[in-house]
């Protein structure tokens, strides 16, 4: 006898399991709790039957298929959880009918489904920063991998690492490379190389498929002509060397202020008394400067805050509250000021610019020092691009970026230093 919707709606829980047939080895098993499932018996016609939880065959015989819970808050519900069971049943016995095991076809969709999960981009490159940590690195530098591949391999986190294509991955590189963060998308080849490699290794990848050595010209078409940057810290150090001696104060300020603080061009030049703190060592950009419109707070190395201080005794009381004042009264300083004065230094437009400041701090505290990308990214005032990371990471690291902004002005102190003690060898020896 078929069951009916009132039927399945009114079972109510009893001390032991029961079954209500519907016919067909379709039943609703109503367990001890209350709960109610679709199960549908059969007799397997496959030769090796079914695949068990531990991966062995099962001998033909009599199977059980479940089917589902049965949901019945009203019997309107009643009714389509019986016709979708039904035609559920019909499906199987189908299969059955031409020699297929259907629990043993669900076992092996979810062996495949599980295999799947373990071969995407993100499991993979979980075994790659495993195996660094196996290896010794050092923390900062594991973090810092991790964070590339959260943050920027983000696309490719749940792709198969076997269908990861090589547009999918150039495009992933280009976005980075686009925002002006060439180390950044520079590392992040590297890093998604790193994980095509070691599922090359695994066999999930076919010899030779790892596409990112030929996507270094991804990274390059990032750079523009107007982006011009020295990079190499020998170079770094000659142009600490030649901003030291620029004739003017106000200028020469301007210059050591924005390779201490990388600040876009325009924050600098528009910086206003108000703005900075020098007790507290701090510089608080509002958002309407910032050019991706949230305040930008910057912390003050102490070689920083001592330009700051020789600022004041120039600037601190002309009455407009300008940091770097311009020749007309109540206009900032020239946007091609800092321009032209590398130009005037010998830093032809090719090899340096007021922006390439933040090119060179980028590339240097990314190749030569061990802080967290996040970090990194948050002292150069870049924005989060995922509005959830966005919002957990408001406290924006500033103990890290205070550490980070000492070590910097300190790296090209040292560089400096090596470049005037060059030049002294060169006088002494002759």
């Amino acid at each position: 006898m078929k069951l009916t919707a009132d039927q399945i709606k009114a079972a109510e829980k009893r001390a032991t399991p029961y079954k209500m047939a519907d016919g067909h080895g379709l039943y609703l098993y109503v367990a001890p709790g209350g709960g109610k499932l679709w199960r549908l018996d059969y007799t397997s016609k496959t030769r090796t039957g079914r695949i068990g939880r531990n991966g062995k065959a099962v001998k033909s015989g009599r199977n059980t298929l479940s089917l589902g819970a049965a949901h019945v808050a009203t019997l309107e519900d009643a009714q389509r959880s019986l016709d979708k069971a039904r035609a559920d049943a019909t499906a199987a016995r189908e299969r059955i009918a031409q020699s297929r095991d259907p629990a043993q076809e669900r076992e092996v969709a979810k062996l495949t489904a599980a295999r799947e999960a373990r071969n995407t981009f993100a499991h993979v490159a979980a075994e790659v920063v495993r195996q660094m940590r196996r290896d010794g690195r050092a923390p900062r530098t594991v973090r810092k991998r991790l964070w590339i591949y959260r943050a920027l391999a983000n696309d490719l986190r749940r792709r198969p690492v076997a269908d990861i294509t090589a547009p999918e991955i150039k495009a992933a590189i280009k976005r980075v490379a686009d925002r002006g963060t060439l180390e950044s998308a520079r590392r992040l080849r590297s890093a998604i190389g790193q994980v095509m490699r070691h599922a090359i290794s695994e066999g999930l990848r076919p010899a030779g498929s790892d596409p990112t050595p030929a996507m270094k010209g991804v990274i390059k078409t990032g750079k523009t002509k107007h982006r011009a940057a020295v990079t190499a810290p020998e170079e770094a150090g000659r142009l600490m060397v030649a901003m030291e001696g620029y004739p003017s104060p106000l200028v020469r300020t301007a210059l050591m202020l924005s390779a201490y603080t990388f600040v876009r061009p325009s924050e600098l030049r528009l910086a206003n008394w108000q703005e900075l703190d020098l007790r507290k060592r701090l510089w608080i950009i509002p958002a309407e400067r910032v050019k991706v419109r949230e305040e930008h707070r910057v912390p003050l190395s102490n070689q920083a805050l001592r330009q700051f201080q020789l600022l004041w005794r120039l600037t601190g009381r002309s009455g407009d509250g300008l940091c770097f004042p311009g020749v007309r009264h109540g206009r900032p300083l020239s946007e091609n000021t800092i321009n032209m004065a590398l130009r005037t230094l010998g830093f032809a437009a090719d090899e340096h610019c007021a922006h390439g400041f933040r090119a060179m701090a980028s590339t240097i505290l990314n190749e030569h020092s061990d802080f967290e990308g996040d970090v990194i990214e948050r002292a150069l005032g870049h924005k989060e691009p995922n509005a959830v990371r966005r919002a957990y990471n408001r406290a924006s690291h500033m103990a890290e970026r205070m550490k980070l902004m000492q070590f910097y002005a300190d790296f090209l102190d040292e560089q400096a230093g090596a470049i005037r003690k060059e030049h002294q060898d060169r006088r002494f020896f002759g």
